[in-house]
């Protein structure tokens, strides 16, 4: 176990695995709540790519974390405006389904 913590390609698996579920999610999560969980996986995955090659590869160590600190505010931005964008539709069309949301369509 100590040796599969000490390997890059340990920490990009997980990545990519974060980034795939996030975007499978993305794709077939009908309701609006799912989808916005899916993005943040899609940035969880982002972020511990950044700090996994920040941890073995970069020669100044502070470069991922701080992108990542932004990654982490951004998500929070997000979350919080596709949150009132969400409450906002539920109010006007009773719904968070996205099929049930075809009036949007433009």
């Amino acid at each position: 176990m100590l040796t599969l913590s000490t390997q890059l390609d340990t920490y990009l698996f997980l990545g990519a695995m974060l980034f795939g579920f996030g975007v499978f999610g993305l794709v077939k999560r009908p309701s609006l709540i799912g989808m916005l969980i899916s993005a943040e996986l899609i940035l969880c995955g982002a972020s511990v790519n950044f700090m996994a090659f920040n941890h073995f590869l970069a020669p100044d160590k502070t470069v991922g974390q701080i992108m990542t600190l932004f990654i982490m505010a951004i998500a929070a931005a997000e979350a919080a405006i596709a949150m009132s964008i969400i409450i906002a539709v539920y109010r006007n069309y009773r719904s968070v389904e996205t099929q049930d949301l075809s009036d949007l369509q433009g």
